[in-house]
């Protein structure tokens, strides 16, 4: 009987300390020597959980004791720091940062992501939309759009899938470098970025082929966006002053 007993406690003690720790909430501060601490991007490399400080550098993120927030600014020294349990315990997390050199002014992006087709009520919710490349692909393969034939077969044998398809890919790069085009204009590449004038285009082309820039943009996470941008940016400085050399 004792041994039943005991053999339920360890389980009942291995089941708690199985579950999941939920994050708790870490209120903190950023210090420095500037009064600009507003815009600083703070990510959590454990749960992905980001947010920009407010004004006066506070800021407000989900976090346990073992992750690692990273801080990242055009105008301050990136660092990145492991949480200690004792972290949680004060009132404010405080957070030195060092000033670079040239410090940038402030970006203030807006989007109206709210105002769309469905909301103005032109077309009804929940009907799936085809680009002109998805339509011809759909088309030519089997699917909704093409009941089971001999035609799925045929473009299949004949190579014409395997090239629609990439036409869906081409246009989808399009697509993110017009996205592109209608969030920044070109003072944000040259004066924030630090991106030449004549390689603007070239940098477009760069990001859109990373997948994790392009995810960020597909769930309209303008946070991440921006900070994935700036650390394309100074990968592809780098690869320009090489090239230049």
């Amino acid at each position: 009987m004792r041994t039943l007993i005991a053999a339920f406690f360890i389980l009942v003690i291995a089941n708690v300390f199985a579950q999941k720790v939920p994050n708790v909430v870490l209120n903190g501060k950023v210090i420095a020597n500037s009064n600009d601490l507003e815009g600083i991007y703070v990510v959590n490399l454990k749960n992905e959980k980001s947010v920009i400080t407010e004004k006066e550098g506070f800021f407000t993120i989900e976090a346990n004791p073992g992750d690692t927030l990273m801080f990242s600014s055009m105008q301050f020294k990136g660092i990145q720091i492991c949480l200690e349990p004792s972290d949680f315990q004060k009132e404010l997390f405080f957070v030195k940062m060092e000033q670079m050199i040239n410090q940038l002014p402030e970006v203030l992006v807006r989007r109206y992501d709210n105002i769309n087709a469905v909301s103005l009520g032109i077309v009804p919710a929940g009907i799936k939309h085809y680009s002109p490349a998805e339509r011809k692909y759909a088309t030519a393969s089997s699917g909704a759009m093409n009941p089971m034939g001999l035609d799925p077969l045929f473009n299949l044998l004949s190579g014409r899938t395997a090239m629609l398809k990439k036409e869906i890919e081409v246009e989808k790069k399009e697509f993110y470098l017009q996205k592109l085009d209608d969030m920044f204009d070109k003072h944000h590449f040259v004066d924030i970025l630090k991106i030449p004038a004549e390689y603007i285009k070239g940098f477009e082309y760069y990001i859109v082929e990373n997948d994790r820039f392009t995810s960020s943009l597909n769930s309209k996470n303008n946070t991440m966006t921006e900070f994935l941008m700036t650390q394309l940016a100074t990968k592809y400085n780098e690869i320009i002053a090489c090239e230049n050399e």
